[in-house]
């Protein structure tokens, strides 16, 4: 069953700015986490490198990339708490 039988199962006519609004928001996550993925793979080689190596530290760029990490962390965060007040109120 497709997502817009879902739609019109339920009721909902894609015509409200609360369902476009929701998938905007959906979008907005995956453009947030898809360059996580990438982030926390690299974080973790550069600690596996550092380890292995016998550092203390870890090398600056993994605090470069942990602070992007974060980064994105907060809008794809905060769009999923938007998205789930538009589920629950479908404010009109």
């Amino acid at each position: 069953m497709t997502g817009l039988a879902l739609v019109h199962l339920g009721g909902f006519s894609l015509d409200q700015t609360w369902i476009w609004a929701s998938i905007v928001l959906y979008l907005l996550v995956g453009a947030c986490w898809l360059p996580v993925i990438v982030l926390q793979t690299r974080m973790r080689d550069l600690a596996d490198a550092a380890l292995h190596s016998g550092q203390n530290l870890l090398p600056p760029l993994y605090h470069r990339l942990m602070r992007i990490w974060f980064a994105l962390g907060w809008p794809a965060f905060l769009s999923v708490l938007a998205i789930f007040w538009l589920m629950v109120a479908k404010p009109t």
